[in-house]
């Protein structure tokens, strides 16, 4: 460690950040002290933080009925300390259980970001590195390029760069399969270019934490819970969904309708646990915030940790000259705020009915968890960017809300050809049913079924414990089905094309089942 580094964590720990800021100012050989690269363009005078963090009621409160959320929690933490914790709004269906700073969350994608620091845990402790190559730690684990398998390492996965597709493995998981047969599978997914490449990759991302709980010698739930959870006190943090759902006070999902928000489902994220899985609340993420915060505490050693929250990969190119881009480190986004100050933050969203942030500014120590029970429309989102700015530039400089809604509003457009439309009144006689009856097989997906139900009708029966999806008349041998996952949206419409053969199809083409192509099986 440097002797500028040393000093900067014994300084932020020995000082509140108002000491901080009223020190940088008051004595211009430390501020000095500061590389060009660490220098902000934007000052922060002593109280604007003050005054940033007792706006956030009336910023919460104005969002929220912006945005129609039921629930929400907020907490900030600066200087080492929780300054801010408070929930808004109701928990439960019936809207009579209020949202307080122990209701626990599911956290999504947050589960990145907390997933990494215990990657960055062992790390310190030599069990592992960001570098250590996939292959020699979990050997049944695969691409499709051979090449690629060979060199592929924990950071290619944890920082979306495999070259695999985006949310690969996510189609087999909505149909219920579990985590080792979705990571086996994910060698049959076709490959970009390896290390220049970016595409968000839940499953992928879990093949990094589950080589390194098979390094560890215990399940990737034990781990995080032993590496991190423990040694932070976060009592009420679980990688586990039956420790979600026995929590007394949790928040339940709620999903976007056309009418606002409604408990119509519960995400069962246990197959992508350290991509999506742990549940907390704000006032344990904010234990983990301070550690973060701190260059890892007494908990990682800060060159553990380092890289993880250090740009890796583009996330977001520029599309204009003004543009600045966005990159991922190991499971946290890296930004730049047009204040010049480093942001370290991540979302997450299940659009059964979970959104969730948080926003860490290193050079000023304070950071902000925004946690809600309904689907994303940018409300945490806005929440976090408000405060942050307030932080910032001593105001809200824009309408946040209305920026990150409109970026949302894309998930909700439902998917297929078909969905949407008149079921056509000219179409052509659809086959006999003896001719689609039969079992069809895929590579990736396995075997499909299609049958009679009681009433006579064909049913699609697909996954490990079949769901049935219920097979509609189009034109002729296309027939279609209703459709609503994580992954495909209310209104969502799947064309199933039977070809082939004069007396039974032969093959079964199915729209929406993979999200790169259309999946076609074929008859066993």
């Amino acid at each position: 460690m440097s002797r500028f580094k040393a000093s900067r964590r014994h300084f932020l720990t020995t000082v509140s950040l108002a000491s901080a800021s009223i020190a940088l100012l008051s004595f211009p050989a430390f501020a000095e002290m500061l590389p060009p690269s660490r220098t902000s363009g934007v000052p922060v005078p002593p109280g604007q933080i003050d005054k940033a963090v007792a706006a956030l009621d009336g910023i919460v409160e104005d969002i929220k009925a912006l945005s129609g959320v039921p629930g929400i929690a907020v907490a900030v933490v600066r200087g080492g300390k929780t300054v801010y914790a408070k929930g808004f709004g109701m928990r439960d269906a019936k809207g009579d259980l209020p949202v307080t700073p122990d209701t626990v969350f599911q956290l999504a994608s947050l589960s990145k970001s907390v997933g990494a620091t215990a990657v960055a845990r062992q790390v310190s402790r030599g069990v592992v590195s960001w570098d250590s190559r996939m292959q020699d730690l979990l050997p049944w684990f695969s691409l499709s390029d051979p090449a690629v398998s060979e060199r592929l390492t924990i950071g290619d996965l944890y920082s979306h760069r495999s070259g695999l597709p985006d949310h690969a493995g996510d189609d087999l998981e909505d149909l219920g399969f579990d985590r080792r047969t979705i990571l086996e599978r994910l060698r049959l997914q076709p490959l970009s270019p390896f290390r220049t490449s970016y595409a968000y990759t839940n499953f992928g991302l879990t093949a990094a934490a589950e080589a390194v709980a098979e390094a560890s010698g215990m399940a990737w739930s034990d781990l995080v819970q032993e590496a991190v959870f423990e040694p932070l006190g976060m009592n009420d943090t679980s990688a586990r969904f039956d420790d979600f759902m026995a929590r007394e006070n949790r928040a339940t999902p709620h999903a976007r309708t056309a009418d606002g928000f409604a408990a119509l489902y519960q995400r069962e994220p246990d197959a992508q646990s350290p991509a999506g899985g742990i549940s907390s609340t704000i006032e344990d993420m904010a234990k983990w915030m301070t550690m973060v915060l701190a260059d890892g505490g007494d908990l990682i050693r800060p060159e553990a940790l380092q890289p993880a929250i250090s740009p890796q990969s583009f996330s977001s190119r520029p599309h204009s000259p003004d543009e600045r881009a966005g990159f991922y480190g190991y499971g946290f986004g890296v930004g730049t705020d047009p204040s010049g100050r480093v942001v370290l933050s991540h979302s997450g969203a299940f659009i059964l009915g979970s959104a969730t942030y948080f926003a860490l500014i290193p050079s000023l120590d304070v950071g902000i968890i925004v946690l809600s029970n309904a689907a994303p429309v940018g409300a945490v989102e806005a929440i976090g960017a408000s405060f942050t700015d307030m932080v910032q530039t001593g105001s809200v400089t824009r309408d946040w809300f209305s920026g990150y809604e409109a970026l949302f509003a894309g998930l909700y457009t439902p998917l297929g050809e078909t969905a949407g439309m008149p079921f056509p009144q000219a179409a052509a006689a659809p086959p006999l049913a003896s001719y689609c009856i039969g079992r069809y097989s895929h590579p990736y997906f396995g075997t499909v079924e299609v049958r009679e139900d009681e009433t006579g009708s064909l049913v699609l029966l697909a996954g490990p414990k079949p769901e049935a999806f219920a097979l509609l008349p189009w034109d002729g041998a296309m027939m279609v089905f209703d459709i609503e996952t994580e992954n495909a949206p209310a209104g969502s419409r799947s064309a199933a094309t039977f070809s082939g053969g004069s007396d039974e199809a032969e093959a079964l083409e199915i729209e929406l089942f993979i999200m790169n192509g259309p999946a076609q099986f074929k008859r066993i």
